[in-house]
């Protein structure tokens, strides 16, 4: 059981106390209303949910309930679940003292965007995946490997997949295996740099650690401003030291919008007259809900457009695989630069990944958590409808966060409302390149994070901080 109560912990901020299952699940959730990790009103898991979740009898946290119903920690309605009891505070310790207020360790809820719904891990598959995997495992796989572009296992498949499901010019000498997409991303920094490039620009609302690592390599990383149609591809023509752009075209991250098709064109045309290359973060490209998705940009220019993909938001980023689709111009530098010594994803991860997609098994799990995530998506808007109509959301119906517009003024003042009250977020800004003039405000909620059992109590909490 091990790790279950790990699940549980993580999402809830609870350990098991004591011994036995009931008494183990009671004390620990008793303990967390107390201390205020669980604050008055939160809806909890129904019991079938966290039964499944960690993987118990449904009457072990059916009576652990109804225990805590009975004491008064918790109440049950027809209709409304289970929630934590309005309780007074306590205000004194046993001896009538000041009472030291709980250090309060983690949130108790989380919505910070980056991170799919790492619960639902398909782990039995992967498993399955395996063991075939390694029972198929050539010896040579288990030794040092002197093929620093990754498993051709793996490439193989890739080439196969990105071409069905993306669109992607691709084929297995064009694929180099990395640990994570930063690891690739500081690859190119390094290759664009003895390259000669001296700036690479990054659209105006993006990860810092992007833009860290690039100018970590000696590059300069201006803005490229971002609207409702996506990042301002057209500006580029204007920006005279600019060798390389990174885009997130499918899906801009955080603003959630897609590339215009226009600004695609415009931003292929500026890499074929300028010889520049754009890198393309294709993060979260298979997770498009209101219709089918726009192939990946790599496909109108695979000479001019680097193609990362990861297996951290479909999958988990605790898996550190991550891949580039490289020009044939690139494929000799960057493996170079990667070398034999260069850190990289073991042999036996990168054959189970290959196992797992060629034996379908990728397929069904991106559908299921397709599934998954919209269902989120279409609850949180309308939470939003019902319970805060002042605020509504931004962006296409896709991917694992979306971006909450709040009125002007009100951001910094939401987000502190949201910590004091256990929930941890981000706001829009906390993503703004520091040489762009802000201009909206607003929340950025990743709505894939929780849980199954957490999620209904995220949506709870956020909604209590809304104006």
């Amino acid at each position: 059981m091990t790790d279950s109560w790990a699940t549980f912990g993580a999402d809830l901020h609870i350990e098991p106390v004591g011994p036995g299952l009931r008494s183990g699940l009671t004390t620990a959730l008793r303990d967390a209303v107390r201390s205020g990790r669980l604050l008055p009103g939160t809806r909890l898991p129904s019991s079938r949910t966290l039964a499944a979740d960690l993987g118990i009898a449904r009457n072990t946290v059916a009576d652990a309930y109804a225990d805590l119903v009975a004491e008064g920690w918790l109440t049950a309605r027809q209709g409304s679940g289970t929630r934590v009891a309005q309780r007074v505070a306590v205000r004194g310790g046993a001896d009538g003292g000041p009472r030291t207020p709980p250090v309060r360790r983690r949130p108790a809820h989380t919505l910070l965007p980056g991170s799919p719904d790492l619960s639902s891990f398909p782990r039995a598959e992967w498993l399955k995946a395996g063991r075939r995997a390694l029972t198929a495992a050539p010896h040579e796989a288990f030794g040092y490997d002197a093929m620093s572009q990754g498993r051709i296992e793996l490439r193989t498949v890739l080439a196969d997949y990105l071409a069905r499901a993306r669109g992607v010019h691709a084929a297995p000498g064009r694929i180099v295996v990395c640990a994570g997409f930063v690891h690739g991303l500081s690859l190119l920094a390094r290759v664009l740099r003895r390259r000669g490039v001296r700036e690479v620009a990054t659209e105006a609302y993006g990860l810092d650690i992007h833009r860290d690592l690039l100018a970590g390599a000696g590059l300069r990383t201006p803005a490229v401003p971002v609207d409702r149609l996506g990042a301002r591809t057209a500006e580029l023509a204007a920006m005279r030291q600019v060798g390389a752009v990174l885009l997130t075209p499918a899906h801009q991250f955080p603003t959630g919008v897609p590339l215009h098709a226009a600004r695609r064109a415009a931003a292929v045309d500026w890499a074929r007259s300028r010889g520049g290359l754009i890198l393309e973060d294709d993060y979260d490209g298979e997770f498009r809900y209101d219709r089918q998705a726009v192939g990946a940009l790599q496909g109108l220019d695979p000479e001019r457009v680097v193609y990362l993909g990861t297996a951290s938001k479909s999958l988990a980023p605790g898996l550190r695989l991550a891949w580039m689709v490289l020009p044939e111009s690139l494929v000799g530098e960057v493996c170079a630069e990667k070398g034999g010594a260069e850190w990289m994803s073991a042999a036996p991860d990168q054959l189970t990944l290959a196992e797992f997609i060629a034996s379908g098994a990728y397929d069904r799990h991106v559908r299921a958590m397709r599934l998954r995530y919209r269902r989120r998506r279409d609850e949180l808007v309308a939470a939003l409808a019902d319970r805060a109509p002042g605020v509504f959301v931004s962006g296409i119906a896709a991917g694992l966060h979306a971006v909450l517009e709040l009125p002007p003024g009100t951001e910094r003042s939401v987000v502190q409302a949201a910590n004091w009250q256990g929930l941890a977020l981000e706001g829009l800004t906390r993503f703004r390149h520091p040489d762009t003039e802000p201009a909206r405000e607003g929340l950025v909620i990743g709505y894939g994070s929780p849980a199954q059992s957490a999620w209904t109590g995220a949506l709870d909490a956020l909604c209590r901080v809304l104006p």
